[in-house]
C-alpha cells in the first residue's frame, strides 16, 4: 500500500504543477502531456487499490469476512468505475 500512497502523492504534485502551469498560461501541449501522466498515476493507483482488495477478497480464512470485505459485483462496479 506504500507505494500506492506514494504514487498518489506523485499525482498530487504533478496536479499541483498543472494547476500552476494553466494559471500562468503554459503551452497547451505541456499541460496535457503532465494531465495525461496526472491521470496515468492515479488510474494505476486505483486499479492498484482494487486489485488488493480482489486478492483479499480471494483469501478465505473461513471467518466470514468482516465489515471491510466486499462482494463479486462490489468489486467489479469499482473496477468497471475505473473504465
Amino acid at each position: 500500500m506504500r507505494k500506492t500512497l506514494n504514487r498518489l502523492r506523485r499525482a498530487q504534485g504533478q496536479l499541483g504543477a498543472v494547476i500552476t502551469a494553466v494559471e500562468a498560461g503554459a503551452d497547451c501541449r505541456a499541460v496535457v502531456t503532465q494531465l495525461a501522466a496526472v491521470s496515468s498515476a492515479i488510474d494505476r493507483a486505483g486499479f492498484t487499490i482494487i486489485s488488493s482488495a480482489m486478492k483479499e477478497c480471494l483469501i478465505d480464512d473461513g471467518s466470514g469476512g468482516g465489515p471491510n470485505q466486499l462482494s463479486v459485483n462490489e468489486l467489479e462496479k469499482l473496477f468497471l468505475s475505473l473504465a
